[in-house]
Parts: C-alpha cells; structure tokens; sequence
C-alpha cells in the first residue's frame, strides 16, 4: 500500500510521518487501547480524549466510523 500524509488532527494522534493506511488504522488502535477509550459498556463504540476529539468531530464514535474518519483526513 502507498503511504499516505495524515491530516494535522490525525497526525496529533499518530505522528506526521506518511504511513499506509494498514498502519495508520493500527496506530490508531493502539492509542485508543493505550488511553482506555473504548467505552467500557458498549466496546463498538470509542470514546473522545482531547486528541482525538478534533478528528472524531464529536465526543464518541461507532468503530465502523473509523474507516471513514481515517479516508477523510489523509492525502495521497
């Protein structure tokens, strides 16, 4: 997969550095799971800290959201 360049709310959560989007989804797990944001009753749905708030655009998302989060805010 080509690297992609991460949007500046992405990059505040995964770093500036092109990534493939494999690798920026991952990241993005990692944080989520490092900073105990899937919420604890329904774990399809993520919950927003001050870094993610300015990408979720909102204060929790659906899992199925993230793909769609991650095709906005990055450029070939």
């Amino acid at each position: 997969m080509a690297p992609l360049q991460p949007s500046q709310p992405l990059a505040d959560v995964i770093g500036s550095k092109p990534l493939p989007r494999t690798e920026i989804i991952k990241k993005i797990w990692e944080y989520i799971k490092k900073n105990g944001l899937q919420d604890q009753k329904n774990k399809r749905m993520i919950n927003a800290d001050d870094k993610t708030k300015g990408l979720f655009g909102k204060k929790q998302i659906s899992m199925f959201d993230l793909a769609k989060i991650v095709n906005d805010n990055v450029q070939k």
